[in-house]
């Protein structure tokens, strides 16, 4: 299958059948196996890095031995790969294990059973012969050889990458990206990998250049660690980042001569991929992809500030009081005043958190504008979202994506200047979750003739994505905006609405309703994580169904600020995976997770083939165990995942409260410790309270609650746009 790299002074080969995966991490490749040797019955610890591993199939591991202060003798791997085992029964193990896609455990014994030893043979010399076999048809004769050929051209960039001394954990979406011309592409510049390979950064890939002879002073390493250096603060939501800020973080990246980085960024300047933008005799610097954004949001928004009104001038102090007849609603006075404004409004944002009306705002709207035939267009950021905001208004409601018509084949938007939206009004809602990219695209679709009405809570998490443009509209003083406050009299007997005011405004105590009646919001006081962990296992899965009726999987959501950790989501939902369908017929094990039929999932990224975007929640309804392949229910409509596609998909009994943005449950459980330290921040918990409809639970160390409650984020993403909108800089550019 493979050549065996040359042993080393002191270096030993090992080879055997995996009989347990103690441990595999899918983002290092790390791996710790129990392997029956060769020839011997009792196992050992193997330690080392693997691409992908399960039990029963044939390793080779060479390395050495070690004691391990804490583990005892266990066998280091520096090359660990699957090799074809020697018996029928190591065979069909092998060919079963999902290595080879198309192969499944059925059909694993029928190849073995029909050539023997010879089944390896069989398939890479004359896989025709399959056709005569039950079962396999073209189809799926195309899907064996081509998953063989796969698994040929990843082992050879496996030892490739072994040989440099890196985790091969990506090897599989290296080759799905750059195909056999894999090493080639890494050799002449690993750097690519840092932008093309989801999961490698800067380190990986300094790695292997350091091992294939790039010099450290090299202007290729300095001109990757600028571009590094920039997309890292942009994951942390930064567009515009001062000279002083950027070169300090290339410093502490790089340890270079100072020279060697002036020049990579002159030449990063020279082929346009960063631009520098100069005020008042500073500099800042973006990536240019975040530069266009920012500039396209400002001109798009000024492009449709400066159209006519769609639709007739209309008397407020008319329309607005039949409305509100024909609605059987009485607005307040700031209502009434944020009705008007809209109304005379090209461009306009509504904010505020819950309870204070803005659905009743645009409902209100929607219902003058009814009679004069105007084409509406409604839509929001998630699928979640889009679903409330339809279900508010009565209206149907997409998410941004199917809006502007994205095409799987061209891999972009329909819709866009050349082709614009055909609407007079298009409204927004769950603004605040649009990050910059996304937002230069929607704008860029509206028509100069078209309205536009922004919706959303400003003091609820920034996109994940860069940029916080809700924000920047609302700071740039040129958009007209109504910041709503008060709480509405049906909303006053909500604790979780009083109670997420009182957390937006720095208040630290909250309450529930008195009496021995059900309140909507509970905090329970735990200080330790083995504690916190029983509380909610316990209220997740017997105390909330029992007393508040609740479906313990679809209407309770848990929400943790982290993914790792006793209290994230990886430890959680292990735990409640165990409680809530411990009796699973059928399951696959993927590295560190198990699916299971009945399993709660999130879609983790966009698949627009399949039309599943990031943050869907669905339950899983099938799992083949010989195909490897999971069938999840997605409101009601199926979506079929291969074995190599499972990585888009993670357990969702508890996810992060990032991810239940733009998102509504009946009932939300909240963990909080101080383990959770550099997460605890004020929107964070605000966020999560405002996901909630009936029932927060919050359970965790108040000394957590009260740190997050009294922790304002006190540096704002770094932006230019608002100065943009405004008329600002943006014309200021240097190349």
């Amino acid at each position: 299958m493979t050549e065996s790299p040359t042993l080393s002074p002191g270096q030993e080969r090992i080879t055997g059948v995996i009989e347990k995966v103690t441990f595999f991490s899918e983002t290092s490749g790390f791996s710790v196996l129990r392997l029956v040797r060769t020839g011997e019955r009792e196992s050992v610890t193997v330690v080392g890095c693997i691409a992908a591993v399960n039990e029963g199939q044939h390793i080779e591991a060479v390395g050495g031995w070690q004691n391990d202060k804490t583990w005892g003798i266990q066998f280091k791997a520096t090359h660990l790969v699957v090799i074809p085992p020697d018996t029928l029964e190591g065979i069909t193990k092998y060919l079963s294990s999902g290595m080879v896609k198309g192969i499944g455990q059925h059909l694993a014994k029928v190849l073995v059973k029909a050539y023997g030893m010879e089944v390896f043979t069989v398939i890479e010399d004359n896989p025709d012969e399959l056709l005569a076999l039950p079962g396999i048809g073209k189809k799926k004769l195309q899907q064996i050889v081509a998953g063989w050929a796969e698994q040929k051209a990843i082992k050879k960039i496996m030892l490739f990458l072994h040989s440099h001394g890196v985790s091969t954990s990506r090897i599989a979406r290296i080759f799905r990206v750059y195909g056999d011309d894999a090493v080639a592409i890494v050799s002449a510049n690993p750097y690519r990998l840092i932008h093309d390979i989801p999961g490698i950064g800067f380190k990986s890939a300094d790695q292997i250049a350091r091992n294939i002879g790039i010099p450290m002073d090299s202007p290729l390493r300095a001109r990757a660690g600028i571009g590094y250096t920039l997309q890292e603060l942009s994951l942390e939501g930064h567009c515009k980042v001062p000279e002083a800020m950027l070169l300090a973080a290339c410093r502490r990246l790089l340890t270079m001569p100072e020279s060697v980085l002036e020049d990579a960024l002159r030449q990063e300047l020279s082929i346009g991929t960063i631009v520098v933008v100069e005020e008042e005799g500073k500099k800042s610097y973006y990536m240019v992809s975040l530069f266009r954004a920012e500039t396209g949001v400002a001109k798009s928004i000024r492009r449709i500030m400066q159209g006519p009104l769609p639709w007739k001038d209309l008397d407020s102090e008319k329309v607005i009081p039949q409305a509100e007849k024909r609605s059987s609603i009485e607005l307040s006075d700031s209502q009434r005043s944020a009705v008007s404004l809209a109304l005379s409004s090209k461009f306009i944002v509504i904010t505020g958190g819950p309870g204070v009306g803005k659905t009743t705002i645009i409902n209100t709207i929607l219902d003058i504008l009814e009679g004069d035939e105007l084409k509406v267009l409604l839509c929001a950021p998630t699928g979640r979202a889009a679903k409330r905001l339809s279900e508010a208004t009565g209206m149907e409601a997409k998410t941004i994506h199917r809006l502007l018509e994205f095409d799987p084949f061209l891999r972009d938007f329909r819709r866009g200047y050349s082709n614009p939206l055909e609407a007079d009004l298009v409204i927004v809602d769950e603004a605040s979750m649009i990050d910059v990219v996304l937002m230069n695209r929607l704008l860029a679709a509206i028509s100069s003739r078209s309205a536009l009405i922004f919706a959303g809570d400003v003091d609820q998490l920034p996109p994940v994505g860069p940029g916080f443009v809700l924000a920047d509209m609302i700071n740039s003083g040129a958009i007209p905006v109504v910041r709503l406050t008060e709480i509405f009299r049906q909303a006053e007997s909500s604790m979780i609405i009083v109670n997420a005011h009182r957390i937006n405004r720095g208040e630290c105590t909250l309450s529930h309703n008195s009496g021995t009646e059900l309140s909507d919001f509970y905090v329970v006081p735990s200080e330790s994580t083995a504690d916190i962990q029983r509380r909610l296992l316990l209220v997740v899965a017997e105390r909330i169904p029992e007393r508040f009726g609740m479906d313990r999987l679809n209407d309770i959501q848990v929400l943790t600020p982290m993914n790792k950790g006793p209290l994230g989501t990886r430890a959680l939902n292990m735990l409640l995976q165990e409680r809530l369908n411990p009796n699973a017929r059928r399951k696959i094990v993927r590295y560190e997770t198990t699916y299971a039929e009945g399993d709660k999932v999130i879609q983790m990224v966009n698949n627009y083939d399949k039309e599943v975007f990031n943050g869907d929640i669905g339950q899983i309804a099938t799992v083949d165990e010989d195909e490897i392949t999971i069938s999840v229910l997605y409101d009601g409509r199926e979506v079929l995942y291969e074995s190599g596609e499972l990585e888009e998909i993670a357990l969702a009994y508890a996810i992060t409260i990032h991810k239940s943005q733009g998102s509504e449950y009946p009932a939300v459980v909240i963990p909080l410790s101080m383990q959770h330290f550099s997460m605890l921040e004020r929107n964070l918990v605000y966020t999560a309270v405002t996901r909630a409809k009936k029932l927060v639970m919050i359970i965790g160390d108040p000394k957590a609650l009260a740190t997050a409650v009294g922790n304002k984020r006190s540096s704002q993403r770094l932006t230019g746009l608002a100065a943009m909108i405004s008329g600002g800089t943006d014309d200021h550019l240097r190349q």
